[in-house]
């Protein structure tokens, strides 16, 4: 027979509150879909204005309106095909050792980008002045300068990676740009905006990765002195391009970006209608390259070049978001690396234009003529992706 204490316990474990489901966690993956949308978008669209804006020189040149948008289209899909590719393969993979070889992938990336830089200027085609390209038969010409870009991407982030306490002081950021400076001076003898491109995508992952600001603004400063000295005192067409910048009006050497003006001005706000641009019909020299903003503004007005601002700055922000969330300083530099290039040719494209600095040759990133740079950009994004899919989630399950 129960006890009355065996009876009161029984009731008060029978007016207990049942214990809550034990909560388990779940790890999973996220692959960015919308930035790998977004991508594809942005090149669908710079598919769109190419042959917009080469139609009419494709038809004088080669007889066929579709010449130019045919040959990006085929790089267009090789270069989504390999961003996919790169997207499955883990990123930690470029730096790590090989199991047979024992080095890594990145220092042989290093050396080519010498080799080829070194190349370009004893073999390359000579157009319009300079040596940038080199011709392979039957596929066409080749820009080493793009790969470069990678190099120093994947680079750079790896020695800050490797070693971000060195980067808080003057003698770390000059150590690691010992690596940086051959390669930017070889691409900078015949293509000085391009090496400014991998100087300033250098310069931001290092800054990203130091707690020091004011040695960035002393090498800002000497830098600017250094390019205008390798300006004025280099090659004399250069010096004219300030010039025709200064008299734009005036100058010869002011025709290209006098042009560019006089499209954009005449779009008004809303623009003339897709395909519907005067200026590109060889009044705007490489309308479908280098000063293709500037037939979109004729063509859309400043309302759609606005947005088409608008679909870059998204996509800057969505590598941000890859970057903040990555799994390691490794990836995260990466992305501030393929975030820095994009950004940078975009400023200087869209400056050039608008006659804001000098007029040198930088492409819209996704949108000018170039297959080699298409390609690589979408390898970059590829890189990217890498970094989002290995970013782990986790997931309060009951």
């Amino acid at each position: 027979m129960s006890s009355p204490d065996d009876i009161l316990q029984q009731d008060n474990i029978d007016e207990m509150p049942p214990e809550a489901p034990v909560k388990r966690r779940r790890t999973y993956r996220t692959y960015d879909f919308g930035l790998l949308m977004l991508t594809v978008f942005m090149v669908g669209l710079g598919l769109v204005f190419l042959y917009s804006t080469s139609a009419y020189t494709a038809t004088q040149k080669f007889g066929n309106p579709a010449y130019y948008l045919k040959r990006q289209g085929s790089f267009a899909v090789i270069g989504i095909i390999a961003m996919v590719i790169i997207s499955g393969i883990d990123y930690k993979m470029y730096i790590d050792k090989l199991r047979f070889f024992n080095i890594r992938p990145i220092y042989a990336l290093y050396l080519m980008s010498l080799f080829l830089q070194t190349i370009v200027l004893i073999v390359g085609e000579n157009i319009y002045g300079a040596k940038r390209w080199i011709d392979i038969p039957k596929i066409g010409s080749f820009q080493p300068s793009e790969v470069t870009k990678i190099c120093v991407i994947v680079f750079t982030a790896f020695i800050c990676y490797m070693a971000p306490k060195r980067l808080n002081s003057i003698k770390g950021f000059i150590r690691a740009g010992v690596y940086i400076a051959p390669l930017a001076l070889l691409v900078g003898i015949e293509d000085l905006s391009t090496a400014l491109v991998i100087m300033g995508i250098f310069f931001l992952i290092c800054f990203i990765t130091s707690k020091r600001v004011w040695y960035f603004m002393l090498t800002v400063m000497m830098g600017v002195g250094a390019v205008a000295g390798y300006i004025f005192l280099g090659e004399s067409f250069r010096a004219s391009r300030i010039s025709g910048w200064l008299d734009v009006d005036n100058s010869p050497y002011g025709y290209q970006i006098r042009r560019g003006l006089y499209a954009i001005s005449s779009g008004g706000l809303t623009g003339k209608g897709l395909g519907e641009s005067s200026m590109k019909l060889g009044y705007v020299p490489e309308s479908h390259n280098d000063m293709i903003f500037s037939i979109i503004c004729e063509e859309l007005g400043i309302v759609g070049a606005i947005c088409i601002i608008f679909l870059y700055v998204l996509l800057i922000w969505r590598i941000y978001i890859v970057a903040f969330h990555a799994e390691d300083l490794f990836g995260s530099l990466l992305c501030v690396g393929v975030m820095a290039h994009i950004s940078i040719q975009l400023l200087m494209n869209i400056a050039v234009v608008t006659n804001s600095i000098p007029a040198t040759g930088i492409a819209l990133p996704f949108i000018s003529y170039g297959g080699t740079s298409l390609v690589l950009l979408l390898c970059e994004i590829g890189m990217v992706l890498s970094v989002s899919f290995r970013i782990k989630n986790v997931k309060e399950i009951v």
